[in-house]
C-alpha cells in the first residue's frame, strides 16, 4: 500500500471487482467508448478482474479516496506474444486525474513486468485519450504502425511499445 496526496495505492482484492468495474464503466462511457465498438468496457471479464490479474505474470493496483474505488491500472501477459505483457484496463475518474496517479502505476507495472522477465510492455488505447496518449509518450513508449498480439480490441488506433 502507498499514499499518495489522499489517494490510497494498493493491490486488487476479490473485494474490488464490482467497484473497478463501475469506474472502467463511467470512464468509458464519459468518452464514449463503448462495448459494441470493441473496447474494453466489453470484456467478458470485466466482473472479475481479480481472476484476470491473480495468476503468473500480471498485477493490478486500485486507487481509493476515501473508502471509494476512484481508478486503477496494471498488467498481464499480451495474449499471442511471448516475452511482451500488455498494460491494460488503465482507468480513472475525474478527481483521480492529475496527481501522478497514473504515472506511478505504470512504474510499477514497468518495474514489475521486468522482474517477471518480460522484454516488451505494449499498450493500446485511443486518441480521443489523449491525456494518456501523451503521458504514455513521456513515459517512452513508442508508436506502432500495427497492433500486437490478440487483444480483441479492434477499435483502439493507438498501439504503442516500449523496452523494458
Amino acid at each position: 500500500m502507498e499514499q499518495i496526496a489522499d489517494f490510497l495505492l494498493r493491490p486488487l482484492t476479490p473485494q474490488d471487482n464490482t467497484g473497478i468495474a463501475n469506474v472502467i464503466r463511467q470512464v468509458s462511457a464519459e468518452y464514449g467508448l463503448t462495448a459494441d465498438k470493441g473496447y474494453g468496457v466489453a470484456d467478458p471479464t470485466l466482473d472479475d478482474m481479480y481472476s484476470v490479474y491473480n495468476q503468473k505474470g500480471a498485477a493490478y493496483w486500485i486507487i481509493e479516496h476515501h473508502g471509494e474505488i476512484v481508478g486503477g491500472g496494471g498488467f498481464a501477459p499480451l495474449v499471442g506474444e511471448s516475452n511482451v505483457c500488455e498494460l491494460q484496463k488503465m482507468y480513472f475518474l475525474p478527481q483521480t486525474r492529475g496527481h501522478g496517479l497514473a504515472k506511478r502505476i505504470v512504474a510499477l507495472s514497468l518495474q514489475l513486468a521486468k522482474q517477471f522477465g518480460y522484454q516488451q510492455c505494449y499498450l493500446e488505447t485511443t486518441e480521443c485519450l489523449r491525456e494518456a496518449v501523451g503521458l504514455y509518450e513521456k513515459l517512452g513508449f513508442k508508436h506502432l504502425d500495427a497492433p500486437l498480439g490478440q487483444t480483441g480490441h479492434d477499435a483502439c488506433e493507438v498501439v504503442m511499445l516500449k523496452q523494458l
